[in-house]
């Protein structure tokens, strides 16, 4: 099966993409509530959180892992990589696409503080926006709003706010939870603003590999370090087929 990983239920925006493009496949989602968010912790305990999840997931039969977290992406994908022989997916910084498509020649990005301390984020930033502007504002507050249901639009304002002050034209969400608030995004957003979900890129590149290694089947679990009702309710309203013996806590 394809495991999925994440702080929590962001990575069920990169499971959809993932279903969209391969529906036959069998799915294994675990979100580490207990210890979400991971935006602020330590580099090394997010790394062995990282570890962690990843064996558990190849003890259940993952035979590749997609690390559905950007700040888990930055802090350890490199780490599991050398570790583990299965393949192993993260999420890319879609700056490049952002700076490709820049009419303003300023591009903003959302994410955590630190998917910003990230060699691989830094490494593209340099790479590619050289002549672009890369307004940088760390979403406080907006993973645990996602993970509750509740409104993050006061959050939004004072966030968007920055954007538009820079006239940026593209936005970038770094962070898996946050196209579950493209909406509230586009309410608040300057009119023409382009928003940039890399999820649908994670998951053709998945796709790649999955097809030599993974069979079909069809089955969806979710399992949880923590209460189960955050993954339940979002996964639901994606997919509403989903049996409620699909979901369980786990502890590891």
């Amino acid at each position: 099966m394809i495991g999925i990983y994440d702080s929590g239920v962001g990575g069920l925006s990169v499971w959809k993409e993932l279903k969209a493009q391969m529906p036959e496949k069998d799915y294994l989602y675990l979100a580490d509530n207990a210890h979400c968010p991971y935006g602020d912790k330590p580099i090394d305990y997010i790394i062995e959180r990282a570890d962690k999840v990843s064996a558990y997931l190849m003890s259940q039969g993952a035979k590749m892992v997609v690390v559905a977290c950007n700040t888990a992406t930055a802090a350890a994908i490199n780490y599991l990589r050398e570790k583990y022989p299965i393949p192993f997916v993260g999420m890319e910084p879609a700056v490049k696409p952002a700076a490709n498509i820049s009419r303003t020649g300023v591009v903003g990005v959302l994410a955590t503080a630190n998917t910003f301390k990230g060699r691989l984020y830094r490494d593209t930033v340099m790479k590619y926006c050289s002549n672009i502007k890369v307004i940088e504002v760390i979403g406080k507050g907006l993973v645990e709003a996602v993970e509750s249901g509740n409104s993050a639009k006061e959050l939004l304002e004072k966030y968007i706010s920055e954007f538009k002050a820079a006239n940026a034209d593209v936005l970038v969400l770094g962070c898996t939870h946050f196209p579950f608030l493209t909406e509230q995004i586009v309410k608040l957003a300057p009119k023409g603003m382009t928003i940039i979900n890399p999820a649908p890129a994670v998951a053709k590149q998945s796709k790649l590999i999955a097809s030599k290694i993974i069979f079909n089947g069809g089955k969806n679990m979710f399992y949880s370090t923590a209460d189960t009702e955050p993954i339940e309710r979002i996964a639901k309203a994606i997919c509403p087929t989903l049996g409620t013996d699909s979901f369980e806590t786990i502890n590891i």
